[in-house]
């Protein structure tokens, strides 16, 4: 059950915002040097999973723009030196100057922009918005920026041991249900290790077992891999996203052109060039997404909007960087296409 962010609404030494009289007829009259909010305590932003329902406290001073307007305050952050050109926006709320958030609830929310396990250097800040009673504009106003280094821990997880290369499978709940996208070569069978409990599993057959035998994959590439620690079980399913079409080098035959998954962003990454080459007598350079080499799963239409079975998708010829996200449910998503 996902836990709710606890804001409690505070001011910190002073009323708020100036207001003006409310009588009929009055102007706001903008402060030829509004005061902007400030940011003036950060905790320590180095979290830990024992320390999860602990409350990390954020506090700043309310914006003085000099006349009588309903405020929202925004706490943000972006990696150190990106100018908030990639935020991540923490808490929000009206009137906010001290806001509290969980542990569990904060690592969460940087999990997604910032890896797990390491130290990342972040800037902050508040950013309050006022919007006339009017309802004619508003203002934005931030405060100065405070810099932090931050550590956020993954989620529970099992590491593959001599894989190849460093990977895992991490349980979103916490209950003992592990899965991710996971890349195998078959010369390089693997067990699965829980660096909390530090407990190694192998296995044969579907079935884990405490220092067990090493797993092996059937062949090379990139499979969907689950566990679970508590049934004592786990499952290797094929998944290999490919491209195919008469942009690609083998054009609508098999094999396709695989993608490789990028756990960071959630999306599968290709870079290749694609060219046209005759498709039923005409010269096409079109492409679609297939799994396993297989038409049983394919996906094509628009790249904001790819759906099952979709229509052939169009390039211009060049070399590309195409990131496929495929929806949750599996059965489309969307793709994006930087040309290099």
């Amino acid at each position: 059950m996902n836990k709710k962010i606890f804001i409690y609404l505070t001011f910190i030494g002073l009323i708020g915002l100036l207001f003006s009289c409310e009588k009929e007829g009055t102007k706001a009259v903008l402060l030829d040097s509004p005061i902007a909010p400030s940011l003036t305590t950060v905790p320590n932003l180095t979290l830990k999973r024992t320390s999860g329902t602990d409350i990390l406290v954020f506090v700043g001073t309310p914006v003085d723009a000099g006349f009588q307007a309903s405020a929202t305050y925004y706490l943000e952050a972006c990696a150190k030196g990106n100018n908030f050109v990639d935020v991540v926006s923490i808490l929000s709320d009206v009137q906010d100057l001290s806001m509290k958030i969980t542990v569990s609830d904060l690592n969460g929310i940087l999990l997604k922009k910032f890896p797990a396990d390491q130290v990342s250097s972040l800037d902050l800040r508040i950013r309050s918005v006022l919007s006339l009673s009017s309802g004619t504009g508003s203002f934005v106003y931030s405060s100065a920026i405070k810099s932090a280094d931050a550590t956020v821990y993954g989620l529970p997880r099992l590491d593959l041991v001599n894989s190849g290369i460093a990977q895992k499978v991490e349980s979103p709940l916490g209950d003992g249900k592990y899965a991710s996208y996971v890349k195998l070569d078959k010369t390089k069978p693997f067990t699965l290790k829980d660096p909390d409990a530090n407990i190694v599993y192998g296995g044969t057959g579907n079935v884990l077992a405490v220092n067990g035998a090493a797993i092996s994959s059937a062949a090379n590439g990139w499979y969907k891999l689950s566990a679970d620690t508590k049934a004592l079980t786990y499952k290797m399913d094929s998944y290999m996203i490919g491209v195919i079409g008469s942009a690609t080098a083998n054009s609508w035959n098999t094999p396709d052109t695989k993608m490789d998954y990028n756990s960071q962003e959630g999306c599968w990454v290709l870079t290749t060039n694609l060219q046209p080459s005759l498709d039923g007598g005409v010269m096409k350079c079109e492409f679609k997404f297939r799994l396993n080499d297989d038409w049983g799963w394919n996906i094509g239409g628009t790249l904001d909007k790819l759906v099952q079975g979709g229509g052939n998708l169009t390039a211009i010829p060049g070399n590309y960087t195409i990131k496929l996200f495929i929806s949750a449910d599996g059965t489309g998503g969307t793709c994006q296409m930087i040309k290099n």
